[in-house]
């Protein structure tokens, strides 16, 4: 814990001039020491959200803090018109990690799983007017998130959040999860379709999976149709459920996987690993980025994949991943409301019968930060340093909270 704690921030945080745009607790954190954080006015949390499954390594670690500060004295930012050594040092890896490594895999940098989303919806693009397609069209699917610009709020199955931002961009076709029946129907005849766009486990909808048997079927169907098959591990990557890509746990290989969150522990990064089909498509002047693939991006994503390798994350990630579903399970079985427990790793849901975004503020008043998305999921998307102990604790803070919240009549 840094020897000195900030005491000048008002016990309820403000914001008066930044814009409105966040359902902000009365919580400004402090600093932080492996899977737990500190408010300004001393308060201790147990990190369950891992800054929305950025934090990858919890806080503080004692490798990647030296890494970074090591890098801040020798170069933050240079340009693109150079080359970063990092870059090509943490692309090489990636390539290997996706497992493209003997059949020509690239990569391209930017800042944010947003970007790379971008980025994947313009490689599709390219790819099919490079076939003479004048008009290529994507398939996406129903819950999805892929970001908030234009063209990724129009990817992102959530009328919610697409309210008011029209007119969306045109191109997209929207199915529903596992069931490629209605994949082949909305795509038949249509000669326009260039890639299917997805999630292998949609975080923002509600910790959705994809099937194994649906991730196989739609592989073949690719093939078959000359199609990109282009997969979101923002938020389900970087060794989350256990593996490096979620998608892995199918035995399949995308054409295209946009990266980001995890990738950073915490440092702004994004990533499009293309594989051989794709890697090619961008030339000079068909993409770029100011920020993206600087000095220190590239030596956090060298030293964060460094530390899950040296400290075996992937395997904790499965091990307590499955310790926290089966205690969550154990503790919940039976009880009238609580719908489901889903997820792998450790990104998990617990979906209830009603909305339930209050149990945000009760669990922070508990000393616990989680989040609540598609309105009746609680989401825990904790550091892959999280110990079975700590999972324990969880657990004793979430499952009194939905028994209590389940006993409150329902608002009308």
């Amino acid at each position: 814990m840094p020897a000195s704690v900030e005491t000048s921030v008002p016990s309820v945080p403000s914001s008066p001039h930044t814009m409105n745009t966040y359902g902000r607790l009365p919580i400004a954190l402090s600093h932080g020491q492996g899977v737990r954080v500190w408010d300004t006015n001393g308060k201790s949390y147990l990190d369950g959200l891992g800054g929305i499954a950025v934090n990858t390594v919890g806080h503080n670690h004692p490798k990647l803090v030296p890494a970074l500060q090591d890098q801040i004295a020798k170069i933050i930012h240079s340009s693109n018109y150079y080359h970063v050594p990092n870059q090509e040092k943490l692309a090489a890896k990636l390539v290997d990690l996706a497992g493209f490594s003997d059949n020509g895999g690239k990569v391209f940098f930017c800042c944010t799983g947003l970007e790379a989303n971008e980025a994947a919806i313009k490689l599709a693009r390219k790819f099919g007017h490079d076939k003479g397609i004048e008009r290529p069209e994507i398939v996406v699917y129903e819950k999805a998130f892929h970001g908030r610009s234009i063209a990724t709020l129009s990817a992102t199955g959530n009328e919610k959040v697409q309210k008011g931002f029209g007119p969306l961009v045109e191109g997209f076709i929207r199915v529903p999860l596992n069931d490629i029946d209605a994949l082949k129907k909305a795509t038949e005849g249509n000669p326009n379709v260039v890639a299917v766009f997805f999630e292998t486990i949609q975080g923002e909808g509600g910790i959705n999976a994809m099937r194994i048997d649906y991730l196989q079927q739609l592989r073949k169907l690719c093939d078959e149709r000359d199609w990109l098959m282009m997969i979101d591990e923002v938020q389900c990557g970087m060794g989350r459920t256990g593996k490096w890509f979620a998608h892995q746990w199918a035995g399949i290989q995308p054409d295209v996987m946009p990266l980001a969150k995890g990738l950073g522990s915490g440092v702004p990064i994004g990533a499009v690993v293309a594989g051989p089909k794709a890697a090619d498509i961008f030339q000079p002047g068909n993409h770029g980025t100011t920020f993206g693939g600087n000095p220190l991006a590239m030596r956090a994503g060298v030293e964060t994949i460094r530390i899950i390798e040296e400290e075996g994350l992937l395997e904790n990630a499965a091990k307590v991943g499955a310790h926290l579903k089966e205690a969550f399970g154990e503790q919940l079985a039976g009880l009238k409301g609580v719908k489901e427990i889903r997820g792998q790793g450790l990104m998990l849901g617990i979906e209830l019968d009603r909305p339930c975004g209050v149990l945000v503020q009760r669990a922070a008043e508990q000393g616990l930060l989680m989040s609540v998305t598609a309105d009746s999921v609680i989401r825990l998307v904790p550091p892959l340093i999280l110990t079975e102990a700590e999972a324990d604790e969880i657990v004793a803070i979430v499952c009194p909270l939905i028994q209590q919240f389940l006993a409150e009549p329902v608002a009308p």
